[in-house]
């Protein structure tokens, strides 16, 4: 009998997911996520679930290789030119972690509203009394304006907390803007951030956001304004953005992403007090990722039954993937 294909998993997946998906076809979990290791071992794979940057190189000893599926939404890991060139399929899974992100983004908000993570280091160090005067600086988030740049699932998801559950005013930014509705006013960037006091950033990163928020639109902020990122760390400018921090233009920032992950040790945010760090997490919860592991293994075994999976990406390549599937 002939070896069962390869799942190749970058990172490791939801296990009870991972223990699924081993009844019908071999899973293994990498070695290790650097490009050399990536390629060793892309070479038995007939798919891969993707965590974490593929090489463009992969793709043209891969012999075997059927498909890659991004393992979330965003998919700047998968050079899918690369993929397409060679007869890969492509899929992702979209909008399944959406309210995780954007209940990221909502206990971010008010952590910097409350300046809730310096209070905690203040009692710890025995500054009760200093921890209870910040208060004195402490903001609701009812009825300040929430600009949210990229009104996809978690835009919409966010939007429907900010509006709802927290009675602020959402402005949305969208790359083809449109009409009003009723959970947001629709408007483009540059008239926004004038009325901004929280500026979320939830679009993808592709040529036109990369770069979208330097000196200029943090200049148009309204004073003291703050911002939460998790699109990716490309689109803002970071220099930009610490020169704002210092100089008090921007009252604080919550970063997920950033322009190198892991952040290296001598990155000027590390020094920004009023900023809070994670490490590209906003879209991990247990409930996120065992609803994404089985969107993502549900793809595979849709194509090693040879159909084409449901989040398709890379449709234009359809002859060319589906000629390589016929192969033996």
């Amino acid at each position: 009998m002939p070896p069962r294909p390869l799942v190749l998993l970058t990172n490791p997946i939801h296990p009870a997911v991972h223990a699924s998906l081993a009844h019908t076809l071999q899973v293994r979990v990498a070695a290790g996520t650097d490009a050399h290791t990536l390629c060793r071992e892309a070479r038995e794979a007939s798919y891969i679930v993707v965590r974490a940057p593929l090489p463009a190189a992969l793709f043209a000893d891969a012999p075997r290789l059927r498909g890659v599926v991004r393992h979330g939404a965003g998919l700047d890991m998968i050079p899918i030119e690369a993929a397409s060139t060679h007869g890969v399929a492509v899929a992702n899974v979209p909008g399944v972690n959406a309210r995780s992100v954007a209940e990221y983004v909502v206990a971010q908000m008010l952590q910097l509203a409350r300046h809730l993570a310096r209070i905690d280091r203040s009692v710890r160090g025995d500054g009760w009394d200093n921890a209870r005067a910040m208060a004195d600086d402490a903001e609701d988030l009812h009825g300040k304006t929430v600009t949210i740049v990229g009104m996809g699932a978690i835009g919409r998801a966010l939007a429907a907390i900010c509006s709802h559950g927290l009675g602020m005013r959402v402005i949305g930014v969208r790359r083809r803007p449109g009409a009003d509705e009723a959970l947001f006013t629709d408007m483009p960037l540059d008239a926004a951030l004038p009325q901004t006091d929280y500026l979320v950033l939830a679009c993808p990163l592709t040529d036109a956001t990369r770069g979208l928020i330097g000196r200029s639109q943090l200049a148009l902020l309204r004073p003291q304004a703050r911002l939460v990122n998790v699109s990716r760390g490309p689109v803002l400018d970071t220099e930009a953005l610490v020169d704002a921090l210092r100089n008090g233009r921007l009252r604080g920032a919550a970063l997920d992403v950033f322009d190198s992950h892991p952040l290296p040790p001598d990155a000027p945010l590390r020094d920004c007090a009023q900023v809070l760090l994670s490490p590209h997490l906003a879209g991990i919860t247990r409930e996120s990722m065992q609803a994404m592991s089985e969107v993502a293994a549900e793809q595979v075994l849709q194509m090693h039954q040879g159909q084409l999976p449901r989040h398709f990406v890379n449709p234009e390549a359809q002859e060319r993937i589906l000629a390589r599937w016929s192969q033996p």
